[in-house]
């Protein structure tokens, strides 16, 4: 994770910090990861005397203050689990127009919550990290449900919960259209178990590193998603291996064969095959150097 910036170098310690805090706070760690993307646009930039520095041009405490607005603008008062769900559709589906489409799937801002606060538009995990946020900074029993394929959100009891679809503008969903989701099987209690914080934010990553690994000339998107997963208290070890091969596709030949040999020597024991054909694989970066 060598040759970050002073800023970018500051913004990983606190990600990494945050996520190993005792309560991480989810919307400022998808904040820290979307600021991985880059400044947030000319348009969201304000004009500063030449020399200083430009304030929030990630967004993130602009993002913030737009999630403690849309807050303020629920209804005040006490409300079932299923009228929670019915004042955030209202508020965030159909007044801000908050959803997805299919077109979403294809554009790296749908998983930047920067940028889903912008466009109102994203994936159903982005969607939903917005709809939990709002919801719980507005006082509601509110959590993520990470269904097989789609992410939902649920209010209330978690045995009965009031689930809600943020990409289709939160409109309620049933067993039977859960189900539905999932790929036509049946719901698992193991399936309806609320989402921590961590568990959403290494989702959100994959989803990154899935989008970078269909577009191979974009191995800068690819490496800070697998960088960040690596600063999580809980990852997969392979995870290690796939760093050092982009560092490698970089033409970071060295420090990816480094990684390379420390990997094979966890396997080493376990897997000692894979461990020698890593090590080949190092031993063939090096070459490149020649």
């Amino acid at each position: 994770m060598s040759g970050l910036d002073s800023g970018a170098a500051e913004r990983r310690r606190q990600f990494a910090e945050e996520a190993r805090s005792e309560r991480p706070d989810l919307a400022l760690l998808c904040l820290l990861l979307g600021a991985e993307a880059g400044p947030v646009g000319p348009a969201e930039v304000v004009p500063v005397t030449p020399g200083e520095p430009v304030p929030d041009p990630y967004g993130i405490d602009a993002a913030q203050i737009e999630l403690d607005r849309l807050a303020g603008l629920l209804p005040y008062g006490s409300r079932s689990p299923a009228g929670w769900a019915s004042a955030l559709a209202e508020l965030l589906g159909e007044r801000c127009g908050f959803g997805g489409s299919s077109a979403d799937y294809q554009r790296l801002d749908s998983s930047l919550l920067q940028q889903v606060l912008r466009r109102r538009r994203g994936l159903p995990i982005l969607l939903s990290v917005v709809w939990i946020e709002v919801a719980r900074r507005a006082g509601a029993p509110v959590y993520g449900v990470a269904l097989p394929g789609h992410f939902v959100v649920g209010f209330g009891d978690r045995e009965h919960p009031v689930l809600a679809d943020p990409f289709a503008g939160g409109a309620p969903l049933t067993g039977q259209d859960a189900e539905l989701l999932v790929t036509g099987a049946a719901l698992e209690p193991s399936m309806m178990v609320p989402a921590r914080p961590l568990e959403i934010v290494l989702r959100i990553l994959n989803n990154i590193r899935a989008w970078a690994a269909a577009r191979p000339e974009r191995t800068d998107v690819a490496l800070w998603a697998v960088e960040l997963s690596l600063l999580l208290p809980s990852h997969p070890a392979r995870l290690r291996y796939e760093h050092a091969q982009l560092l490698v596709q970089r033409g970071e030949f060295l420090r990816g064969a480094a990684e390379m040999e420390e990997y094979a020597e966890i396997l080493a024991e376990i897997e000692p095959t894979t461990a020698e054909n890593i090590r080949r694989k190092a031993h063939a970066a090096r070459a490149l150097l020649n």
